[in-house]
């Protein structure tokens, strides 16, 4: 005989010592919220809402939101929202990415403990995707990923403009001299102008995408704009899904397997995505028992063509890949290298998803697979003698003519440092030299934030120089651009390599043969080792304390190391 399952509000009951008045008592409080005691028999979908007054990019998730209520009543389910923690990108310090386990705990915790048969994951923002495909995939409860969407570009003076490529264009121009302090002030009020992520393929959408790929988000979700129609229908069929599932459940465990994460960095290399998504998919395979390995992502970047021509590697933006067919334009180019018997929430295989007829595709978006816009991936992994553990260059967005070069590091110890003295006219660099920025990464007291891509020190961008070699153990925004080389492993606050490096020490870099190199003898950094002291004291409470006792090295995904599945 099965074994009885309970299901919606009897679910998980608050202990009293008596099963029977604790349901007796949830229900009693359920009524006093206005729930019929019809209502209360349902199939309960909770609904993880990510909206905060400090998120912008989630200002539309009340209409959101009631969309997928309508689809869960449609369906026969009760919908039940319950808010969590919420990572608005630019509003938090040090960096939202200190708190992307947090929230990971906040939504695994919520979706365990409370009554429900399903859940719909709402959120959008860079670092709450990843958090929530987290707490997902540790809770193993049924779960659907409903994106934000991205923006709409703005039409301005002649030109499109849109979230971030282009606040990092405008900004490049005004410290070189070339855009006034009232005109960037006129730009800044039109580069974001309507709900939604940012409008290329920074990390925001690099997650969406994955979501998609992952088969954690419903077939053609990822790119719809938050503005449009078709994400409020998406909205709605999540919620009629959510209470499918819970009925028949298909599980994150049954979703993200090896094969699929595999899909899913394929998808990556397609898109010329962002570096982040490395970090965060890692973590997201973590937390089901998988190793996402960079030296895999290298033989997998080598046989994985750029189909799609987006910013800031490209012209387009994310409303754009909508219209020209969406990430399934993009797996169906990629169909031959990917696992196609691979379960989604959806119900139905990878395969059986692509199998049906294909629709229009804009080729100036998407390219097709005999015809890529590069014939290579657009990341690539680092190891050497600076980057033992590995390092991490898009180089889909880098000048090629600096990937196989020597240069002169010019050392900057902190980001404070950085700040005090990437401007100044003492400072010794040339365009040939190689900026090296130290202690920015997981345990540095900044937690690693999108400072890798380090400003052209200003006397050489007013003299025209727009790229150079940039190192460092940060991470970059997936909006930016430049030849630069992140996520260096071991970080300098662990005592790594680029810890010891000094001015003057020569580097080399060489993306062919996949290395970065530290030009200095073993005796010497030895002596230097001898008296390395760890850049900051550890905190003495909170969460801050929790996150540097806990928290892993970049090629772990920088989540906690008792939140990993062994």
């Amino acid at each position: 005989m099965a074994k009885y399952e309970p299901k919606g509000f009897a679910r998980g009951l608050t202990h009293y010592g008596d099963a029977g008045f604790s349901l007796y008592l949830r229900r009693s409080f359920a009524k006093s919220m206005g729930y019929s005691g019809e209502m209360l028999e349902r199939p309960v979908v909770g609904i993880a809402d990510s909206r905060s007054g400090f998120n912008n990019c989630h200002r539309h998730f009340p209409e959101l939101i009631e969309a997928v209520k309508r689809g869960v009543l449609a369906a026969g389910g009760l919908p039940v929202e319950f808010p969590t923690t919420s990572l608005g990108e630019v509003f938090l310090s040090p960096t939202s990415m200190m708190f992307r386990n947090l929230m990971s705990m906040d939504v695994e915790e919520m979706v365990r403990a409370q009554p429900m048969d399903a859940v719909v994951l709402v959120g959008g923002c860079d670092k709450t995707v990843p958090a929530q495909l987290m707490g997902a995939a540790s809770a193993d409860l049924p779960a659907v990923q409903l994106l934000a969407g991205p923006m709409m570009p703005t039409s301005f003076r002649g030109e499109r403009l849109g979230a971030c490529t282009d606040c990092r264009r405008f900004w490049a121009l005004h410290r070189a001299g070339n855009v006034d302090a009232a005109e960037i002030e006129n730009i800044e009020g039109n580069l974001a102008t309507t709900a939604g992520t940012c409008a290329v393929m920074g990390t925001a959408s690099t997650m969406a995408a994955i979501a998609e790929a992952l088969g954690m988000a419903l077939p053609g979700s990822a790119a719809i704009p938050a503005v449009h129609a078709d994400r409020l229908r998406v909205a709605e069929a999540s919620g009629r899904r959510a209470v499918e599932l819970a009925s028949t459940p298909i599980r994150p465990s049954q979703v993200i397997t090896g094969k699929a994460v595999e899909n899913a960095l394929r998808v990556l290399l397609a898109i010329g995505g962002s570096t982040n998504a490395i970090v965060h998919l890692t973590a997201i395979a973590g937390r089901v028992g998988i190793e996402v390995s960079l030296k895999k992502l290298n033989e997998l970047s080598d046989s994985t063509p750029v189909l799609v021509d987006l910013k800031p590697t490209g012209q387009y933006y994310m409303s754009d890949l909508h219209a020209a067919g969406g990430i399934g334009a993009v797996l169906r180019e990629l169909k031959p290298l990917l696992h196609l018997d691979c379960m989604t929430v959806g119900g139905q295989t990878l395969g059986e998803i692509l199998a049906k007829n294909s629709p229009w595709v804009d080729r100036a978006v998407v390219r097709e697979f005999k015809s890529p816009l590069s014939p290579v991936g657009g990341l690539v992994a680092l190891f050497g003698s600076l980057a033992p553990n590995g390092a991490i260059l898009k180089r889909s967005a880098a000048d090629p003519q600096l990937f196989e070069r020597e240069g002169k590091a010019v050392v900057f110890s902190s980001l404070d440092d950085l700040a005090a003295r990437i401007d100044g006219p003492a400072l010794e660099v040339a365009a040939q030299d190689f900026l090296v920025l130290q202690n920015a990464g997981p345990t540095s007291g900044y937690a690693m934030p999108e400072a890798g891509y380090l400003p052209i020190p200003a006397k050489l961008a007013r003299a025209g120089v727009k790229d150079m070699v940039r190192i460092s153990d940060a991470r970059m925004s997936g909006t930016a651009f430049g030849t630069i080389v992140l996520h260096v492993s071991p970080e300098a606050a662990a005592g790594g390599p680029l810890a010891l490096v000094r001015n003057g020490d020569r580097i080399k870099i060489s993306v062919k043969e996949r290395r970065i190199d530290l030009l200095v003898s073993e005796a010497e950094l030895r002596n230097r080792k001898s008296s390395w002291k760890p850049p900051v004291a550890p905190p003495l409470r909170g969460y801050a304390k929790l996150y540097m006792e806990h928290v892993l090295q970049a090629e772990h995904g920088c989540d906690f190391d008792f939140l990993r599945k062994a």
